[in-house]
């Protein structure tokens, strides 16, 4: 079975919870433990958290990986 892999990035606010707990209420799995940095462009830390996830179909680059 085929596994996809995104990225999830955001600022350091509750947005950034709600995107990785909404990524796992569809069936996404944790990879590896999240990531912090500072934008120092933009004074904000960001936020950054792997997941991957098993589909059915086979993978293609132009399918949207959020929609899986």
């Amino acid at each position: 079975m085929p596994k996809i892999y995104r990225l999830l990035t955001e600022d350091d606010t509750a947005a950034f919870c709600h995107k990785v707990s909404d990524a796992l209420a569809k069936g996404w799995v944790l990879e590896g433990s999240p990531s912090m940095a500072f934008d120092a462009a933009r004074g904000v830390m960001r936020c950054a958290q792997a997941v991957t996830k098993e589909i059915e179909t086979e993978y293609h680059p132009d399918m949207k990986l959020g929609q899986q």
